[in-house]
């Protein structure tokens, strides 16, 4: 007898419909055999699911089971067949008659004890039974919430194959699960940090406004203990709330990669990702034989933080220059090319020498000329020009580390960020969500012009600094930011004089 069910496999953050075919003979030897192009995780699913369906009362079939997943030629890795394997067995061994199974998409892995376990890809799972017009979908009940957020389907929660048998033959009605997505917003939607926690350093929050507003990369340099990863962490702060469609791909993103915690429905705060500096490539990147989403694709739509940017190796930096131009990463196998959006912020910190202390007043520093220049020629000119915002973080004075004043808080600095977000969404017109970071050369042309002050400081930066095009074209973006937040039609001179401050490196090189 044959039964047929759906499920899901994964490419890259977006899933593809697998068909789960079984066939049980009443004839042969005994075993079961997967087929489909299956890895070891789904190999080795027959045994789990043989264990969960006789410790759950159901027989496993004495005779011939192939269990075909097709398309063929398409990869299936991980546990999440594991469920839609069992129901097909017992449904094609006659032990029960399901009703209308083809309604449904299924996904779950199955313990020993015929409990379902929640698997990673949910709400991509979801996404794609909703474009797809099943009924609905059958999923672990820690993994419901994510996948209610979808509209338009029923969600229905189990927590053991018993269970998902009485589901789908009428047995055993489950309420579909939903979800009030205003309400996970306004539960979710905090942060732990404020910038007013931050003494001092006003010259740098700032640039950090600058920087949210204008979407635009920053390298803090600063010696030890000066606040930079204090800085850099209240960044999302003051970003402006991720909408539904920035969330539902964010969320996406972290399901597929094992990263969102159990029972969320969405991520409703920014992403704060901060590798270590002995981060490979391809964990930062991504990468493997079936290629998954690395740091730079976990901090879509937030925030990216390199601590100790010239510890990192070459390799892994350079490997940078791609997302930060295109907003996504591209990565190309032997079998396939897949590609991870990753548009974020990139956030760096770093000391101006190797002992930490050449800025530090207080401390003398013991690197010599030549140690400070090999020091910062580990970051390639470049990268150093795809960062737009290069400032300096002094150590904080000690009466201001004292002080029972409040800094400015992440409240106030959101409300320029905003209110400088709303005016650069009125002038790209169609392309709303553009920042002026992003901004092409047309636009670059169009919204960037310069009085005749303006020109001339530029033109004598230009000269000085040795700056390249690209740094040129950074100095306008974020001149045209600074313009945004002081409520300025047009770039004043001041506003290009304080963005070629901004480029503490070029002077430094």
């Amino acid at each position: 007898m044959l039964a047929r069910l759906h499920s899901v496999a994964f490419f890259g953050i977006d899933a593809r419909p697998v068909e789960v075919e079984v066939d049980v003979v009443d004839r042969g030897f005994a075993g079961a055999a997967i087929v489909g192009l299956p890895d070891a995780a789904v190999k080795e699913s027959i045994e789990r699911v043989r264990s969960a369906m006789e410790n759950s009362g159901f027989p496993f079939p004495r005779y011939k089971c192939v269990i075909n997943l097709a398309p063929a030629d398409l990869r299936k890795e991980g546990p999440i067949f594991d469920l839609a394997i069992a129901l097909g067995i017992i449904f094609a061994g006659g032990v029960a008659i399901p009703e209308q199974p083809e309604d449904y998409l299924v996904a779950g892995e199955l313990a020993l004890d015929g409990r379902v376990r929640p698997v990673n890809g949910v709400l991509s799972a979801a996404i794609l039974a909703q474009q797809r017009g099943f009924r609905g979908i059958i999923v672990p009940a820690e993994n419901a919430s994510e996948a209610a957020v979808v509209d338009g389907l029923d969600v229905l929660p189990v927590t053991s194959l018993t269970q998902a048998v009485g589901v789908l033959t009428g047995e055993l009605p489950i309420e579909p699960v939903r979800v009030d997505l205003d309400k996970v917003f306004c539960q979710s939607s905090r942060y732990d940090h404020d910038f007013a926690e931050v003494r001092g350093q006003e010259h740098a929050k700032r640039a950090l406004t600058i920087a949210a507003a204008g979407g635009h990369n920053l390298l803090l340099i600063g010696p030890p203990g000066s606040g930079k990863t204090m800085l850099a962490k209240r960044l999302p702060t003051i970003l402006p709330p991720l909408g539904l469609a920035e969330s539902l791909e964010t969320t996406r993103i972290h399901s597929v990669a094992g990263e969102l915690k159990a029972g969320t429905a969405l991520l409703a705060t920014r992403p704060v990702r901060s590798p270590h500096h002995s981060a490979s490539t391809p964990a930062l990147v991504g990468g493997g034989t079936i290629p998954k989403a690395g740091e730079v694709s976990l901090a879509h739509h937030g925030v990216l933080f390199l601590d100790e940017f010239p510890e990192f190796s070459r390799t892994s930096l350079e490997s940078l220059r791609q997302p930060l131009e295109d907003g996504c990463v591209t990565i190309a196998r032997a079998h396939t090319t897949v590609a991870f959006p990753a548009s974020f912020m990139l956030v760096a910190s770093m000391n101006p020498c190797p002992c930490g202390y050449f800025t530090d007043p207080r401390k003398t520093c013991k690197c010599s000329p030549p140690q400070i220049d090999k020091y910062l020629a580990k970051i390639s000119g470049p990268l150093i020009d795809r960062i737009d915002i290069h400032i300096e973080v002094p150590a904080v004075p000690f009466r201001e580390l004292r002080s029972d004043r409040e800094g400015t808080s992440s409240a106030e600095l959101r409300e320029q960020v905003v209110a400088a977000r709303r005016a650069q969404a009125r002038r790209y017109g169609e392309n709303g969500v553009m920042v002026n970071a992003r901004m092409g050369s047309r636009q670059l042309r169009a919204h960037c012009k310069l009085d005749d002050a303006g020109e001339l400081i530029l033109r004598q930066a230009m000269g000085e600094l040795g700056l390249s095009a690209r740094a040129h074209d950074k100095v306008l973006r974020v001149a045209r930011t600074i313009a945004d937040l002081a409520e300025s039609e047009q770039i004043q001179a001041d506003h290009v004089s304080e963005a070629i401050n901004y480029r503490r490196l070029d002077r430094q090189l």
